[in-house]
C-alpha cells in the first residue's frame, strides 16, 4: 500500500476515534456552563439546609461558577427531590438528600419517582444523631422517668418529628410502640418549623437532629434524654444512646447525601464526587460539621450508591417490623 494512502487510513482512524471521545471529553471540559442550582428539599434552618449552603459555598470558591441554593419544601422531601429527578441530566441542578429519600417508599404508597433508578449518587457527606429532646420543665430527667410519665399519661402527650417518613418519625413511632406507649405523631415541614413549635410549648417533645438541637440544648433551652446511634453522640457525651438504656434496634444513623439525576455523563458525575470528597477534607469544613454534631463522609459515588441500596433495605425491615402502614 501506499504511503500516502496509510497516512490517510491512519489520519482517519485517529480523527474516528477523536469523534468518539469528543461527548465525554467536552460534557467535562464545558461543565459548569452556568449557575448551579442546589434543591434543598426542606425549610430554611435546619441541618439539611446547613450543609447545603456549606458545601455550595465551598463549590462556588472552586468552580468559579455561581452555586444558588433553594429551599422547595413539602410532602416530605417529595416535592424538591422531584424536581431533580425531572431535571436536565447535564449536572447543573443537585439534591442535597438525607435518609428520608430511601424512606419515603416504605412510609407512601406512591412516590413520583424512584429513589435509586431516578438519581445519579454523588457523595455521602456526613452521618447524624437523633435525640429525643423537652424543655427544661418537663417532668422527666431520664428515658425511664419518660417512659413512666407517658404511660401514667396515656393520650396527653405527643411528639413531633422533622416529616412523615423521616428518620424522626420512624425511630419515634418504633420505640413509642416497643414501649407501649400512646404517644400522638405531630409531623412537620422540616427541622426548623419542628423546632420552634417545641421551644413554643405547641408540642412537648420531639426526635430531633441532633444539629439543629444543639445550639438550643447549649443555651439551656431544651433538654436531651436519649440520643440514637451505635455510641454516644459527639459533643453529648453526658446523653446515653437508647443502647445502653436497654432498647436495642435504633442504632442506624441517618445521613445527607448528594445526588444528581439519572443520567448524567459520567465525567460530570467523577467531576462532583472528587470535588465533594475534597471539600468534605477540609479543616474547616470538618470543624463545621463537628460543631453541628454531624459526622464527616464524604465518600465517592460507588460507595454512596452502595449505602443507598442498603439503607432503602434496613430502613423498610425497621418500618415493616415497627407495624407502620404505608399512607
Amino acid at each position: 500500500m501506499p504511503t500516502f494512502s496509510r497516512r490517510r487510513l491512519l489520519q482517519a482512524g485517529l480523527s474516528a476515534a477523536t469523534v468518539a471521545a469528543a461527548p465525554s471529553a467536552l460534557a467535562q471540559a464545558a461543565f459548569p456552563s452556568r449557575p448551579i442550582k442546589f434543591i434543598v428539599p426542606y425549610p430554611p434552618g435546619g441541618a439539611t439546609d446547613l450543609v447545603g449552603r456549606l458545601l455550595a459555598a465551598r463549590l462556588q470558591e472552586s468552580w468559579g461558577q455561581n452555586v444558588v441554593v433553594e429551599n422547595k419544601a413539602g410532602a416530605s422531601g417529595m416535592i424538591g427531590s422531584a424536581e431533580v429527578a425531572r431535571a436536565a441530566p447535564d449536572g447543573h441542578t443537585v439534591l442535597v438528600a438525607i435518609t428520608t429519600h430511601i424512606q419515603n417508599p416504605a412510609i407512601f404508597a406512591k412516590v413520583p419517582y424512584d429513589p435509586l433508578k431516578d438519581f445519579t449518587p454523588i457523595s455521602q457527606i456526613c452521618l447524624s444523631y437523633l435525640v429525643l429532646v423537652v424543655k427544661p420543665d418537663f417532668p422527666a430527667n431520664n428515658l425511664k422517668e419518660f417512659v413512666a410519665l407517658v404511660k401514667a399519661n396515656p393520650g396527653k402527650y405527643s411528639f413531633g418529628s422533622f416529616g412523615t417518613g423521616s428518620s424522626s418519625h420512624i425511630v419515634g413511632e418504633t420505640f413509642a410502640r416497643k414501649a407501649g406507649l400512646d404517644l400522638a405523631h405531630v409531623p412537620y415541614k422540616g427541622s426548623a418549623p419542628m423546632m420552634s413549635d417545641l421551644l413554643g410549648g405547641q408540642v412537648p417533645c420531639a426526635w430531633a437532629d441532633v444539629s439543629t438541637a444543639t445550639q438550643h440544648m447549649a443555651a439551656g433551652k431544651l433538654k436531651p434524654l436519649v440520643v440514637t446511634g451505635p455510641r454516644r453522640a459527639p459533643l453529648l457525651a453526658a446523653v446515653p444512646t437508647l443502647l445502653e438504656s436497654g432498647w436495642p434496634g435504633f442504632e442506624p444513623l441517618g445521613w445527607v447525601g448528594i445526588l444528581l439525576p439519572a443520567g448524567v455523563p459520567q465525567p460530570i458525575v467523577d467531576k462532583y464526587s472528587n470535588e465533594m470528597v475534597r471539600i468534605v477534607k477540609l479543616p474547616e469544613v470538618r470543624a463545621r460539621l463537628y460543631e453541628q454534631t454531624l459526622m464527616p463522609v464524604g465518600d465517592n459515588a460507588e460507595s454512596f450508591a452502595r449505602t443507598l441500596k442498603r439503607d432503602k433495605a434496613l430502613w423498610q425491615q425497621i418500618v415493616t417490623a415497627a407495624g407502620i402502614k404505608p399512607q
